[in-house]
């Protein structure tokens, strides 16, 4: 009975260990290291010249498209095992590319020897995981949203300083209406220095320096939407009548 219940002890430490070894694999790390040299990685992907093959995201969309992938279930029966047969053992005839990517693009080289099954198999629920439809579109509407924004409050939101501003009521700092209405010619100076004991409500609170952040244009950019400010009043809560 004894060796019986060592059996089992030494079955499960080996299965862990071998799970252990699987959860090492990071098929986000996996994929820049084996296969960004030919494809873009980027969703949406960069347009570029002379491309070496197709950009993932289009291999994910087309292969997930084609093999009907719907859920995790299909990933792991079909995609997954195609990724690990394909790459070591590429053919036109197993290609689910169209007849002018084939022929702009060819045939990808094997990859035997470069790449393991497992770390396939990591890439692979890599490109089911990241390469998402539903991600990709709100990706594209938020772009869309921050796109049609202001260049100041781009720029405002790209640096984080909504972490301390608000737009019409004081947070850690003084609101941009609050700074506007003060009419401050150094506004450009306090982003670049920093600033501190300039407003006596935030006294302890002090202005980090931004400079080497904002180019010029983009300082002057930032000015004036900081000053719009000035002249406009917070928007009025919405209610149900």
């Amino acid at each position: 009975m004894r060796y019986v219940v060592w059996g089992m002890a030494l079955l499960l430490l080996t299965g862990c260990m071998q799970e252990s070894h699987k959860e090492k694999l990071d098929g986000g790390t996996l994929i820049k290291e084996k296969c960004a040299m030919c494809h873009n990685l980027a969703m949406p992907p960069s347009t570029y010249e002379d491309e070496k093959a197709p950009p993932m995201m289009a291999v994910a969309f087309h292969l997930k498209d084609f093999m009907h992938i719907e859920n995790h279930a299909d990933a792991s029966n079909k995609m997954v095992p195609f990724i690990q047969d394909y790459v070591i053992h590429p053919s036109a005839s197993k290609s689910y590319c169209d007849k002018a990517s084939l022929k702009t693009y060819g045939v990808m080289p094997s990859q035997k020897g470069n790449v393991t099954q497992e770390e396939l198999e990591a890439i692979g629920w890599f490109m089911y995981d990241f390469y998402d439809q539903q991600k990709y579109l709100k990706q594209m509407q938020a772009k869309a949203a921050f796109d049609a924004l202001p260049k100041g409050e781009q720029l405002v939101l790209k640096m984080g300083c909504f972490n301390c501003h608000a737009k019409f009521k004081d947070k850690l700092a003084p609101s941009f209406k609050h700074i506007a209405q003060r009419r401050d010619a150094t506004i450009i100076d306090s982003i670049e220095s920093g600033s501190k004991g300039k407003w006596k409500a935030f006294s302890s609170m002090m202005m980090p320096p931004f400079k080497g952040k904002f180019t010029q244009e983009e300082l002057k950019t930032l000015k004036e939407w900081i000053e719009s400010f000035a002249t406009k009043e917070a928007p009025k809560p919405w209610r149900v009548k």
